[in-house]
């Protein structure tokens, strides 16, 4: 399967209401795009927040209008081919991610990474490995490819939410991650909801939970 490598890294922005209060940074899936999880910000209800949703930098061979942070063809990242473009995506993203306070003026302690799916794994790699903490990790339906060594984990406060029903990542992958962060001391706020490979209301109200508890937003 071959994969095109876009450059640079393309993002949406979807600006806060006034001066915002905090920076929340959205990957999508394997597939997906950065619109379809833009259309997912307003039912957050917290306009002071702003959102910025990076692009994966392959082209997805079967969509049009997709993308991938690497090679799924093989299952979770264990193939050199989605290796490859694991370390290229992280690579990217990390670069990218150092330069946000610069651009945006908002501190990573002010600053939420999170993910659906395949971008889910990708918020666990680089989020345990930015250079400082941020105010928040949250992986959503994804799954932890594998752990930095343990004297280099960045410890922010994660969120983990699963379906039940997700026929694509099974339960047990999300199960296996909150056990493998937990065990290297990490924060870790995990919930199972009764959907499948998806993000229904109930987890979604969840998240903005989150958000907006690390942020100190009322």
């Amino acid at each position: 399967m071959s994969y095109s490598p876009v450059a640079p890294l393309q993002v949406v922005r979807v600006p806060a209401t006034g001066a915002p209060a905090g920076l929340m940074v959205v990957l999508h899936g394997w597939g997906s795009n950065p619109q379809d999880l833009a259309g997912l910000v307003p039912y957050l209800g917290l306009p002071q927040v702003e959102y910025q949703l990076p692009a994966g930098p392959f082209r997805h061979p079967h969509s049009a209008n997709g993308r991938a942070w690497y090679d799924l063809s093989f299952g979770f990242g264990s193939s050199p081919q989605a290796q490859n473009g694991l370390l290229q995506s992280r690579q990217a993203l990390l670069s990218w991610l150092e330069g946000l306070e610069a651009s945006t003026g908002i501190p990573p302690e002010r600053t939420v990474l999170a993910g659906f799916s395949q971008g889910g794994a990708m918020t666990l790699d680089v989020g345990l490995r930015f250079s400082k903490p941020l105010a928040g990790l949250i992986c959503m339906s994804g799954y932890l490819v594998e752990l930095p060594p343990a004297s280099q984990v960045s410890r922010s406060p994660i969120l983990v939410t699963h379906g039940r029903r997700d026929q694509v990542v099974p339960l047990q992958a999300a199960q296996a991650t909150r056990d493998a962060l937990q065990k290297v001391g990490l924060k870790v706020q995990y919930q199972e909801f009764d959907m499948g490979h998806e993000v229904n209301p109930a987890a979604l109200a969840e998240v903005g939970r989150f958000l907006s508890s690390q942020l100190s937003l009322q």
